[in-house]
């Protein structure tokens, strides 16, 4: 089973560490092929995810994987539809205006999965798509034929 996955910043975050043990089943996502991408997220990512490591050290390692992974997402803009959408996903489930913006990107872009840590705000009552977290994803899936179905 394919699907798309939409990335949250905390996972990407998570994979950047050498080891954690979250970061490493996110990670299990991407694909051999850097030039094949991993999934989609809002360009709001770029500065949720890079803004502290570029600030402590933008040449750090943190950074570099950081820079690599994003990379490998495609990263969409928000327009009004995504703007749209994400006030009434913002009303409806109370989101922050980030957390908002990148589930309606996720939603507008046709994800089937959005992908995430943050259980407090992305609980499994959303409805416009399969929220799904790191624990889920089976070891060394490599791919999405192991992503859980909501």
């Amino acid at each position: 089973m394919n699907g798309l996955i939409a990335f949250d910043s905390d996972v990407l975050i998570y994979a950047a560490v050498p080891g954690h043990p979250l970061g490493s089943r996110v990670t299990t996502l991407f694909p051999h092929d850097p030039d094949t991408p991993a999934g989609v997220g809002s360009l709001l990512l770029l500065p949720e995810v890079l803004t502290k490591p570029m600030r402590a050290d933008p040449d750090s390692e943190e950074t570099l994987v950081l820079l690599s992974l994003l990379s490998r997402v495609d990263l969409r803009p928000m327009d009004l539809p995504v703007a749209r959408l994400g006030l009434d996903l913002g009303v409806a489930y109370g989101l922050h205006a980030a957390d908002a913006v990148h589930l309606a990107t996720a939603v507008i872009a046709g994800a089937d999965w959005f992908l995430t840590n943050n259980r407090r705000d992305f609980p499994r009552t959303i409805e416009e798509i399969d929220v799904i977290y790191p624990q889920e994803i089976q070891d060394g899936s490599h791919g999405r034929r192991s992503m859980p179905r909501g």
